[in-house]
């Protein structure tokens, strides 16, 4: 079972690890070893310290048994969609493969929603990756619907991913 608190300036090194654990378990095989280092390397304790103590961010961690587990990443809109109102960016929702289907996600993103409209949000903006079917299932049984597309890059290589919004 995973427990959800607010993330903490000591958290970032847990943190790193969890996000390059996550997202190497499911994309890893998608790019060369070159280009998903080089963007790994961008994910850095400095990096998450810093947003950490940004209040701009939000941050939830989940933990299973102690462990870093899950985390939820609220920020400043960057993605290159039109803003009409204000808005905020689901800026990563990650979690363990041994935790996809616990309902780990829904905890997490029920938290992104409920802190956005708190933060007086009226748009919530994210992206995925096209062939992350089941991402994209997710986030479209909450009512986001495509907005764009995006390239997204890891190392020097360019992915295509959806830009998605949910009216709040």
């Amino acid at each position: 079972m995973i427990v959800y608190r607010d993330a903490t300036p000591g958290d970032a090194a847990a943190l790193v690890a969890l996000f390059a654990r996550s997202f190497t378990d499911t994309f890893g095989a998608l790019y060369d070893p070159a280009d998903l280092a080089a963007f790994l390397a961008g994910h850095t304790v400095a990096h998450w310290d810093a947003q950490l103590a940004d209040p701009a961010y939000a941050i939830r961690v989940g933990e299973a048994d102690g462990v870093a587990a899950a985390f939820a990443k609220l920020g400043p809109p960057s993605l290159p969609v039109e803003r009409t109102r204000p808005s905020i960016e689901l800026r990563q929702l990650y979690l363990l493969s041994a935790h996809k289907g616990s309902g780990a996600a829904q905890a997490a993103m029920d938290w992104a929603i409920a802190t956005a409209r708190a933060r007086g949000a009226q748009d919530l903006f994210l992206s995925v990756y096209i062939d992350n079917h089941r991402a994209r299932r997710f986030y479209e049984r909450y009512g986001f619907e495509r907005v764009g597309s995006y390239r997204f890059m890891v190392g020097a290589h360019a992915d295509e991913d959806d830009l998605m919004r949910l009216a709040l």
